[in-house]
């Protein structure tokens, strides 16, 4: 017990010191989740506007995958990245295994279905209220779905909440094609499996502290704007 509550103050030293190597391991988790999520979202949208504006033959095949693979486990996702990455894959000659940059690309595996997904149905209530009042003032395709996405930004929030949070929260995909490099592909996911495996809890707690204010935070806000949505639509 004594041990346990000097890990707990140890984390809490090394968060109010701002410790080099916690605060590098934070800051790379954000950048590859977040540059994961942007990509996501600017792959994701337009997929989910033209399935909710246009039918076409396999759109209803799109949303069941999308819709599937919202719980595509995320090792699963590594394992496909790092197959087209490894030097046997399609990919190997641009030797981006166990780089920050493989990271993200395994994230927007996992990302991207959730926009998509989640995205669609949002997309689909507002185009059934407003879809006709576009249709009838000429607007082309792309036009339309500009106007579409722009009047439900603020539910779009949510999807980008949704997303990241799966981002931040992995470690199976990362670890696979990042291999949990000191000072270059630790997160704070892995890093935190790899300190509790060594014995080594204070760093672990500091940085579960920061993942666990983050995902929180990120369920409250997008809880909060969930409601100011229903409450001003």
């Amino acid at each position: 017990m004594a041990e346990l509550g000097g890990s707990f103050i140890e984390a809490l030293r090394l968060l109010t010191s701002f410790d080099a190597e916690l605060w590098r391991i934070v800051a790379l988790s954000l950048f590859v989740s977040l540059s994961a999520t942007t990509i996501a979202l600017l792959l994701g949208l337009p997929v989910a506007a033209l399935l909710t504006m246009v039918r076409f033959p396999g759109r209803a095949g799109i949303i069941i995958v999308s819709n599937g693979l919202l719980g595509l486990p995320p090792v699963m996702a590594g394992l496909i990245v790092y197959l087209l990455f490894s030097r046997a894959g399609p990919f190997g000659s641009i030797d981006l295994l166990f780089t920050p940059m493989v990271m993200v690309i395994a994230q927007v595996f996992l990302a991207t279905p959730i926009v998509i997904a989640l995205s669609h149905r949002i997309l689909l209530i507002y185009w059934a209220r407003y879809g006709d009042a576009l249709r009838m003032t000429g607007a082309s395709l792309m036009r339309s779905a500009s106007t579409l996405i722009a009047m439900t930004r603020n539910a779009l929030v949510t999807v980008f909440f949704s997303a990241f949070g799966r981002c931040i929260a992995e470690v199976g995909a990362i670890m696979l094609v990042g291999g949990n490099i000191r000072g270059y592909t630790r997160t704070m996911t892995t890093a935190i499996v790899l300190e509790t495996s060594k014995g080594e809890f204070a760093l672990a707690l500091g940085l579960g502290f920061v993942l666990l204010t983050l995902t929180v935070g990120l369920s409250a806000s997008a809880f909060w704007l969930g409601r100011r949505t229903v409450e001003t639509g």
